[in-house]
């Protein structure tokens, strides 16, 4: 299934889109069972056998406001950086990396940081430059993991048996705030910076091991990767993740971007009020957002 929360007269809702048909249908006990919550959904469907019961007269897509999938994160957002080797060679490369030395381009193990969970934003919805902080707003087309089952200790074995689905995620990245402070958080947790969406597809919905990932600014293609180059793949990073830290219902693994991104090119290509960033990915639909 392909799973969103959207809103609708007001109120909020959780349904399962037909995207070739442009319509959501509501989810019977949205309210009841799951406090019209998409993480009180997966608390109680932890993986999805069966489909769930939906209206069966839908709601046009153009007459909703689809929200992020999981609009108020819990925790904050497990990502992953230089998780693709181009990416960990642009990086490194670009003068931008505060964190590797010399000549030490791809990771040993995983690098785990967080964003806020105040970053997420809906598709379609603006993102702010926070020009008052920033001139190097930087982009970042990402498959994200949304866990099903939690746990902790979790071996690459079972990991997929944790997954509940995957969506999309745009890292959007403040490169001077990154280099300044020498560590990630605060570069990539400016409120309203990570767009997430537009739905979640199940586990059985997507092969996350390959998914084409494509991400344009306006309209020029910039990114074009795929997941089956992951450096750490997503059993490997659950495992890490879990080692020592519990995972829950609903928490979400953003994997990491491939090359392409703005601080790849000489010179940069920084984001700037009114560019359009659309990012595509295999069954996970288009996410499209803009800097205001």
């Amino acid at each position: 299934m392909k799973l969103v929360t959207y809103e609708f007269d007001g109120a909020v809702g959780l349904g399962a889109i037909d995207p070739k048909a442009g319509m959501v249908h509501p989810l019977r006990d949205s309210e009841t069972s799951y406090g019209n919550n998409m993480v009180g959904l997966i608390r109680q469907h932890t993986t999805l056998n069966a489909l769930l019961q939906t209206e069966p007269t839908g709601i046009a897509l153009e007459k909703i406001k689809l929200l992020a999938p999981i609009p108020c994160p819990t925790k904050n957002i497990f990502c992953v950086g230089k998780n693709y080797f181009e990416h960990a060679q642009e990086f490194a490369q670009s003068g931008f990396d505060a964190t590797s030395k010399r000549g030490d381009n791809v990771p040993d193990n995983p690098i785990i940081f967080t964003k806020a969970p105040t970053t997420v934003t809906a598709p379609g919805d603006d993102v702010p430059c926070h020009g008052a902080l920033s001139a190097q707003l930087d982009y970042e087309a990402e498959l994200a993991v949304i866990i099903g089952e939690g746990g902790s200790a979790i071996s690459k074995a079972e990991a997929f048996n944790h997954v509940f689905g995957y969506t999309t995620t745009n890292d959007v990245t403040a490169r001077d705030l990154q280099l300044k402070h020498r560590q990630w958080f605060i570069g990539k947790s400016l409120d309203g910076t990570c767009p997430m969406g537009p739905w979640i597809a199940t586990a059985n919905e997507v092969d996350a091991e390959n998914l084409s990932i494509r991400c344009w600014i306006n309209g020029e293609l910039r990114q074009d990767g795929n997941s089956r180059d992951l450096i750490f793949d997503i059993p490997t990073l659950i495992e890490t993740i879990s080692a020592g830290i519990r995972l829950e219902p609903g928490d979400i693994i953003s994997t990491g971007t491939p090359s392409g991104v703005g601080i790849g090119f000489d010179p940069p290509r920084f984001l700037a009020p009114g560019d359009v960033m659309k990012i595509e990915i295999d069954g996970l639909g288009t996410l499209e957002n803009k800097i205001a």
